[in-house]
């Protein structure tokens, strides 16, 4: 993939999980420690970020077929 390009949500999840995993097993030094906490914050807000999108695009659509079911998304069972 390009550099200038963003990450897929699930390869973004994916590295989150995986800084996750190094953090949990302690045996990081400090800086390292640091530096794989605000990757995955970076991680963390791309991931949110294209959450959040594909939310504004199902209630987009959802907007459109107002004629065949006229309840908003967190209405459907």
């Amino acid at each position: 993939m390009a550099e200038n390009q963003p990450m897929g949500f699930e390869a973004a999840l994916e590295e989150l999980e995986r800084r996750v995993r190094r953090l949990e097993g302690g045996d990081v030094p400090l800086d390292e420690a640091l530096a794989l906490y605000e990757e995955g914050m970076q991680l963390a807000r791309a991931c949110q970020a294209q959450l959040e999108a594909a939310e504004a695009r199902v209630a987009s659509i959802h907007r459109g077929t107002r004629g065949i079911e006229d309840r908003p998304v967190d209405d459907v069972e």
